[in-house]
């Protein structure tokens, strides 16, 4: 009988136009070519060209996005009737590209428009999945060849930026809206808490519970909306070296490669080493090809000289294949990367810049999801990811003591990671290797003599799992190392910042304690007072909303209605992994990758289930 094969889910991500230029946003050192000279974009470029900020704008006005979708063009002082029908090829911020099916001599270059589309989810960035009513100028008319018919090409240039008509049109109700009902729902929060005082008589335990998780997670909220990034010292631009370890990811590395390279800091001050960890699939080759293009690039960008790759001689796991990346840097800070990540070009700009402080440790940057439209698992990690980023890492940053430094992408310096390196490497937990966690971990080290830190602008995305038991498996991993190294930071943390310290011990006692309480209260009440939970559900959705609201007032997204939605899924599901993770804590297999551990495990169950055959065949 044959196993039927399960179906590859098809990722849904945003395209952007390709560059000419592999390097485009990469400083010519030999001043060549400028990167502010873009298609669209009007102003002062001697001040931009001096302002970060300015020129980050300048940036994301430019891009161009591949999308398909139906685009309706009205001619100037002509009735709907006269419309006429194209398709989209490619969308900026400043203009659309677009293609007629029949020749049209309604439109010349320089006259005006009506233009009207609806941007499909993940065509742009999120938040621009909204419909559009504009005005627009054809700026070129042009023929191309379209499966082997001649199409006419349209290429308009908006009356104003869809940021700045978002903004007015769509974005600044958000906004409005968003805060208001964030007040409400604080405030709500409050009252109700202030209501569980009441009641301390009848379950001390219960309401005190009650009342430090909701105190906790509204100071959370106050920090994160607190919080500013360090800003650019365009004098402070230390040496940084980016480390990719790669374990069988053929199909995201290249990018990955290619988005380390192409960033917008000083080409002698930055190189790029990918470690391969004996990939059992084509990794290895891809890595070789996409170094020998970005050789060919210009020999102006020194890439020959820092970009590199490292084989190791047999699979030693990821803790191995970041410390060998960073005993070859040559720099004094070293960047970690996933192999399924990718950085926008100023990432390493911000990223640094925190460690002016000599006391900085290790930086954060943020994680966005990069496949956030291929399905509703991935649309509910995406609103969580940007508030466990954005509010959360973002509060613990106020305190100088983030305790994650997160896999995708975090800045160490390279003499505390060496320092602690044989630690990392063989490290074990109640006799077990700890193969997993390893941000989390190297963060502990970190944290015992230094400021961990997280920089917001520092953006970075990565490939979530879209399939349930991946991201189910994810998930239980997670959990086990957070329960692992919370418990080996609760033996410092006490040292840090009085409400730091307070802050961490109640960070960890609430999610443990979960469980118990969402039984007792939508469980045992119910059963043996014959109480309906109104206030307990009540107080859930209050919390829902508090992450909703929040990525609605941050991101203007359709997608903060996913924050309720996984809120109902982590009480109903991903809570319950806790419990499990109580009592597994110390297992060492991924579930989603083969680690020598995870091939270990498969092997002793393979033998049991023989043994069991066996046994069954001899009684029979």
């Amino acid at each position: 009988m044959f196993k039927k094969k399960k179906k590859r889910i098809e990722e849904v991500l945003t395209v952007q136009r390709g560059d000419r230029r592999t390097l485009s946003n990469v400083p010519d050192p030999d001043n060549i070519r400028i990167s502010n000279d873009r298609r669209g974009i009007k102003g002062d470029m001697d001040h931009a060209a001096t302002d970060a900020y300015a020129q980050e704008q300048m940036r994301m006005l430019s891009l161009r996005y591949v999308a398909e979708f139906e685009v309706l063009i009205v001619p100037a002082r002509r009735k709907k009737r006269h419309a006429v029908i194209g398709r989209s090829v490619d969308i900026s911020s400043t203009g659309i590209l677009v293609t007629l099916d029949k020749p049209s001599d309604s439109f010349k270059v320089g006259g005006k428009v009506n233009i009207r589309f609806q941007i499909p989810p993940g065509a742009m960035p999120e938040g621009f999945e909204l419909g559009v009513n504009t005005q627009a100028t054809v700026i070129r008319s042009f023929t191309r060849e379209v499966d082997g018919e001649e199409r006419l090409m349209l290429a308009f240039e908006f009356e104003k930026p869809l940021t700045e008509y978002f903004q007015r049109k769509r974005w600044g109700y958000s906004v409005y809206m968003a805060s208001g009902f964030l007040f409400v729902a604080a405030l709500f929060v409050m009252l109700m808490r202030v209501e569980s005082v009441i009641y301390f008589k009848y379950n001390f335990v219960l309401y005190l519970y009650s009342l430090i998780a909701a105190s906790f997670l509204l100071s959370r909220y106050l920090f994160g909306a607190l919080y500013r990034d360090v800003p650019i010292n365009p004098y402070f631009t230390p040496g940084v070296s980016i480390i990719i370890p790669c374990f069988n990811e053929e199909e995201w590395i290249h990018r990955t490669i290619l988005s380390c390279v192409n960033q917008d800091y000083p080409v002698h001050k930055l190189e790029v080493i990918v470690v391969d960890d004996r990939s059992t699939d084509n990794s290895a080759e891809k890595i070789r090809e996409v170094i020998e293009m970005i050789h060919k690039e210009a020999e102006r960008f020194g890439t020959k000289e820092r970009v590199r790759m490292h084989v190791l001689p047999e699979n030693g796991g990821k803790r191995v294949a970041l410390v060998k990346g960073v005993e070859m840097a040559k720099h004094n800070l070293v960047v970690f990367v996933d192999s399924d990540s990718f950085l926008e070009p100023n990432a390493i700009r911000h990223l640094v810049q925190p460690f002016q402080d000599r006391k900085m440790g290790g930086v954060a940057g943020r994680t966005d999801v990069e496949n956030k439209y291929t399905n509703s698992i991935t649309k509910l990690q995406t609103v969580r990811y940007y508030i466990a980023f954005r509010i959360m890492k973002a509060a613990e940053s106020w305190f100088d003591s983030v305790t994650c430094l997160s896999g995708p992408l975090s800045c160490y310096r390279k003499e505390l990671v060496l320092k602690h390196a044989d630690a990392w490497l063989t490290q074990k937990f109640l006799g077990q290797p700890a193969t997993f966690g390893d941000d989390r971990s190297m963060t502990n080290y970190i944290l015992q003599t230094h400021r961990t830190g997280y920089q917001d602008k520092a953006i970075c995305s990565t490939i979530v799992p879209s399939d349930m038991g991946v991201f189910l498996k994810q998930q239980m991993r997670w959990k086990r190392s957070w329960l692992r190294e919370s418990l080996r930071a609760s033996l410092f943390m006490w040292r840090k910042e009085p409400f730091m310290a307070l802050f961490f011990l109640i960070g960890v006692i609430v999610p443990i304690a979960a469980p118990i309480i969402v039984l007792y209260n939508l469980v045992y009440v119910p059963l043996v007072h014959q109480v309906f939970p109104g206030t307990f559900l009540m107080g859930l959705l209050m919390m829902a909303l508090l992450m909703s609201l929040a990525h609605l007032f941050y991101r203007k997204s359709k997608l903060w209605i996913f924050g309720l939605v996984f809120c109902v899924f982590y009480e109903f599901v991903l809570l319950w992994q806790m419990p499990v993770a109580w009592v597994t804590f110390w297992k060492s297999t991924w579930g989603t990758r083969e680690t020598p551990q995870d091939i270990e495990a498969r092997n002793k169950k393979e033998a049991r289930k023989q043994k069991n055959k066996k046994g069954i065949g001899m009684s029979s």
